[in-house]
């Protein structure tokens, strides 16, 4: 499987992102400027990651002008074609500004910006982030970001509990979800989605960097586990 990594104007996880998948998970891995308009360097079943950082530099609305790039439509393509598609952070709110996740990623409810670890709990573990976590287990991943909290009317978030769109919510240590465990206001602690065919992800924290010993966290590491898997 190879992995391509979008690189928007003012991307700063993108680096991050890379170094895990090549040198720590052994993945090829294919940079892609934003300004690409085709995608004929990879296959459907390889994976598009859009990394974190401030894209644009967060103008006008978080996501919302990398949304309009060139590449963008080649990712819905890709993704149109049962491709794989995988946001992170920035990168969520990328896919939801351009329609391909449901809802939306509103300002954190203190309105400030947060930098701190947190804990996920899978709560869908069907699909390809987390079909080889425990759906028991708390995983200590980091968040970066003022404009994490995740919307969807109830009529949306009713279809998506259905769909098991839910793939992650907020937690404490111990995997259990409570609001006092919610680091931004997120309906429902909602921190990870999923489409309705479980091909296209978005999550707000930062499994990328949470996957080395050295950083004395690896639980992000067992998402990418999972997904090759």
């Amino acid at each position: 499987m190879k992995f391509g990594v979008i690189i928007f104007p003012g991307s700063n996880c993108d680096r991050d992102l890379i170094h895990v998948l090549e040198t720590v998970m052994q993945q090829e891995v294919i940079e892609l400027w934003h300004k690409e308009t085709s995608l004929t360097m990879l296959d459907k079943n390889d994976c598009i990651m859009v990394p974190g950082g401030f894209s644009y530099g967060d103008y006008l609305r978080s996501g919302a002008l990398a949304s309009q790039s060139p590449i963008m439509q080649a990712v819905k393509t890709h993704a149109a074609m049962g491709g794989y598609v995988w946001g992170i952070c920035n990168g969520f709110q990328i896919l939801c500004e351009s329609g391909l996740l449901p809802g939306a990623l509103l300002r954190n409810e203190n309105q400030k910006f947060s930098c701190c670890n947190t804990y996920l709990l899978p709560t869908n573990t069907s699909t390809k982030i987390t079909q080889k976590l425990d759906p028991n287990m708390g995983y200590k991943i980091p968040i970066a970001h003022a404009e994490g909290r995740y919307y969807a009317d109830p009529e949306t978030l009713n279809k998506m509990e259905i769909n098991k769109q839910i793939v992650f919510k907020y937690c404490n240590k111990n995997g259990s979800v409570a609001t006092e465990s919610n680091p931004n206001g997120s309906i429902n602690n909602i921190a990870g989605i999923c489409n309705e065919t479980h091909t296209v992800f978005g999550m707000m924290p930062h499994p990328e960097r949470a996957a080395e010993a050295i950083l004395g966290n690896t639980d992000g590491r067992a998402m990418f586990e999972s997904f090759l898997a």
